[in-house]
């Protein structure tokens, strides 16, 4: 457990180091700078970000990137955020988190049998990040798969992790859906709509959908 810990440690020292993509590190750091009107008197974190969860975890959420001023503010994934509304809610009604919201650093929100990642560890402009941006992270997430030892589920959020992830694990010929499952391994991997407000106000993502993905994902946990 302590072995792992340290691998954490010095992964996620790395992560919030990086620059291997100048364009994302100078646009955080610009965001972090400019902020936006409602959190002008917040000091925003403006470096990349780790992902963050229990270490003994089953479930791994793959997100996107970070929100500009979600993530990028507060210093953690979909914290303070509409889609991080979203996550925290279905995850505590899950029984995956503490609380059903994540607002800021040390708001008591933690996970449980759950951890939290994303493709991109910066947040890039209009939530679009280059291939070669993808590719300079997927490192990071390699390394997340290998010390988290016990991960079972992989929830994806949005085509881009999910083509990620498929990447990663070497799953070919296969294309995003909603609610797609597949088994690889010793991993059960399922797609879902990414929580945006582009798809939750337009309906294209609807609460039930959603809630429905956990739901599954707990009930093949609990078949061991």
């Amino acid at each position: 457990m302590m072995k792992q810990q340290q691998r954490l440690y010095k992964l996620n020292k790395k992560i919030t180091r990086c620059k291997k993509c100048p364009r994302l590190a100078s646009y955080i750091r610009t965001v972090a700078k400019k902020k936006v009107k409602r959190f002008s008197d917040q000091k925003y974190w403006g470096r990349p970000l780790t992902g963050f969860g229990d270490f003994n975890a089953e479930l791994l959420l793959v997100g996107l990137a970070p929100a500009a001023h979600g993530g990028n503010r507060t210093g953690r994934m979909f914290t303070g955020d509409s889609s991080g509304d979203w996550v925290a809610r279905v995850l505590y009604e899950n029984g995956f988190a503490t609380k059903p919201t994540s607002e800021k650093l040390a708001d008591g929100f933690s996970l449980i049998n759950a951890y939290v990642t994303a493709s991109v560890r910066c947040a890039p402009p209009q939530n679009k990040p280059l291939k070669e941006e993808l590719a300079n992270c997927s490192s990071y997430l390699k390394e997340e798969l290998f010390i988290l030892k016990r991960i079972r589920i992989i929830i994806c959020f949005g085509k881009i992790a999910f083509d990620s992830c498929c990447k990663l694990l070497q799953i070919n010929d296969t294309k995003f859906s909603h609610g797609k499952i597949i088994s690889h391994g010793k991993f059960v991997i399922i797609s879902t709509y990414h929580p945006s407000r582009q798809n939750t106000q337009t309906g294209r993502l609807r609460w039930e959908q959603w809630s429905d993905i956990f739901s599954k994902a707990k009930n093949i946990l609990d078949e061991k």
